[in-house]
Order: structure tokens, then sequence, then C-alpha cells
């Protein structure tokens, strides 16, 4: 598994992209910058978008994807997935013929050049060769994290964005290889991250307790650039060797 980061700010500044991660170049796990970062080319080659939930720095480049698929006259067509409130707000919200066109009513061959996918939390999809399982996270609006598991059982969950939870650990209850989680706040501002429904450097460490497994690796992501320094130092002072901030476009192996 090759896992781009197409972008893991949570806010938008010069070279700080909304989040939006590439799997082997067909798969994206929230689409918050994937029209801002990737060549026409590679656009083109999405498949599959798994959104978290619906809050617009997640799926921010989804009409604009739609588009490009339309004026690049390929007989391309991306399936986006993800639980059924969030599904409801992209088409109310987003593709509603008023915010932008309706690109799931626009055709492409006997489909469209966008199709909406209902899933249930805890049940598998499979795609591209991998079995991808959303799990409800604790955020402001109804959202999930995706545990995706490769052929050989290696394991990455991201989490979107997640305030403390203790639901989501229990069920999911496996071995995580490498987790991709929300740290948006410094400690100061652990109530507003609680309220918002995000962490702290401090209510990780908190929520890595709760796990069953430490996990191998772990990246933070979603974090204000306001407060990169601060964040920074909290980090390093968790002590835990194998935790470390993303940086936009960096590649990851799994």
């Amino acid at each position: 598994m090759r896992i781009e980061v197409l972008g893991c700010s949570g806010a938008e500044f010069p070279k700080h992209h909304f989040s939006s991660f590439l799997i082997d170049g067909k798969i994206l796990f929230d689409a918050g910058s994937v029209t801002d970062v990737l060549s026409e080319k590679d656009q083109l080659k999405i498949k599959s978008i798994f959104v978290t939930h619906a809050h617009l720095d997640h799926i921010k480049g989804i009409p604009f994807l739609a588009d490009n698929i339309l004026i690049g006259n390929k007989q391309e067509r991306v399936d986006i997935f993800s639980i059924l409130p969030v599904i409801k707000a992209i088409k109310e919200n987003l593709l509603n013929d008023v915010v932008w066109p309706d690109f799931t009513r626009i055709p492409r061959g006997r489909g469209s050049i966008l199709r909406l996918n209902k899933l249930k939390p805890g049940e598998p999809v499979r795609i591209e060769g991998y079995s991808i399982i959303p799990f409800i996270v604790n955020h402001a609006v109804p959202a999930v994290g995706y545990l995706a598991e490769t052929p050989k059982k290696r394991r990455l969950f991201y989490s979107g964005d997640t305030g403390p939870t203790d639901k989501t650990w229990k069920e999911i209850a496996v071995k995580i290889d490498c987790l991709i989680i929300d740290v948006t706040f410094p400690n100061k501002m652990a109530r507003e991250a609680i309220r918002t429904g995000h962490l702290t450097p401090w209510l990780l460490r908190m929520e890595l307790s709760k796990m069953k497994y430490m996990p191998e690796r772990i990246y933070v992501t979603h974090t204000k650039p306001q407060y990169s320094k601060t964040l920074t130092s909290e980090l390093k002072r968790l002590r835990i060797n194998h935790l470390r901030l993303l940086k936009n476009e960096e590649s990851i192996e799994l």
C-alpha cells in the first residue's frame, strides 16, 4: 500500500492543503485537496472516494474533480462511499444544482460521472484488493474513520476528524500497522477540541491507552498551522518514538 498525503492540514494556507489521502493512485480517503495537488492525468486515475464526513475541508475537491472528468472527455466514473448522513449531506448541500451541478445525474456511459454509495458502519466493502470498513468516530457531525486491510493483513486506520472515543477502539480491536489520526489543537485548547470533536496531544495519549494494541506507526493529521510550533513541541513531550506529524505531499509505504 502506497499512501500519498495530498493534504493533511486543519486550515487552508499557502503550502497547507486540506485532508486528502491517495491510496495506490486510485482510492481517496477524503477529497479536501485532490484537485489542488494532482495533475489532470492523475486525477483521472481515481476510481473511489471514501468520505469521512461532510465538512467542506474534506469534500471540497469532489465537485471540481467531477468537472475535470467531464472536461477531460474521458469515460471515467468515480464512486463516492460513506455512511447515509454524509451521502445525504453531499447530495442535498453540494451536488444540488444550486451550489454545483448534480454530477450524479450527468450521464457517463451507462451511469453517471459520480455515483453515491451508502455504507453501513462495521460492514466491509472490497475495492482494488482492499477490505475497507467504516467505523463511527466522535465528531461534531456524523463521521466515520476507515480501516483498510491489505491481502497480507497490513492495516491502516484513518480517523478523519475525531474527538475522544471509547466505542471506536473497542469495535476495531485489531492490530493497526499505520494510524493516521486527528490532532487539531494544542493542549491548552482541550475544551475547544472536545466541544468540536477533535484531539490535542494529551487527548491523543489517552486515546492510545484505550487501544488493545499500540499501532506500529502513528501519524498526526489535521493540525492547525497557526499552532504548528506548539503542537510539535507537545507531541515530542509524549515520548512516543513511532509518532510524528505528517507533511503535505509526502508518501508512506505500508
